[in-house]
C-alpha cells in the first residue's frame, strides 16, 4: 500500500460524500430538497467516516449559502439585477454541484467558494 492509499477515503466512503453533494439536486424537484438531500445523508453517515463528515457540512452549507443567496435575488428582481443574477447563480449552483461531486468521489476534500459556513 503506498502513501497515496493510506490517506485516501475508501470507495464508500467518497461514494458517500459524492451523494452527499448530488442530493442538492433534489431541489429542483422538491422545495427545499437541496437542504434536506445533504442533511439526511450527512446525519446518517456522518459518524461513519471523517470524510463524509467534511464534505457533508461542506454540501449542507453550500445549499444554505445558495438558498439565502436566491431569497436576496429574488427580493432583487423588483429593482431588476436579480433578474440578471439568478440565471447566473442557477448555473452557478450546477456547476460548482457537479465539481464537488466529482472531486469528493476521487477522494478529495472540496471546499465550495462563496459558502457560508454556518454548520461546522
Amino acid at each position: 500500500m503506498d502513501k497515496q492509499d493510506a490517506t485516501t477515503p475508501n470507495q464508500e466512503a467518497r461514494t458517500w460524500a459524492m451523494f452527499a453533494h448530488l442530493s442538492a439536486l433534489s431541489g429542483y424537484l422538491v422545495p427545499f430538497g437541496n437542504i434536506v438531500g445533504p442533511l439526511i445523508i450527512w446525519s446518517i453517515k456522518r459518524e461513519s467516516d471523517p470524510f463524509i463528515d467534511n464534505q457533508g457540512k461542506e454540501a449542507l452549507n453550500f445549499q444554505i449559502s445558495m438558498t439565502i443567496y436566491t431569497l436576496i435575488l429574488g427580493i432583487l428582481s423588483i429593482v431588476i439585477i436579480g433578474l440578471i443574477l439568478l440565471p447566473v447563480l442557477f448555473i452557478f449552483h450546477l456547476v460548482f454541484i457537479i465539481i464537488a461531486s466529482v472531486k469528493s468521489n476521487q477522494g478529495e476534500t472540496y471546499r465550495y467558494p462563496l459558502t457560508i459556513r454556518l454548520v461546522s
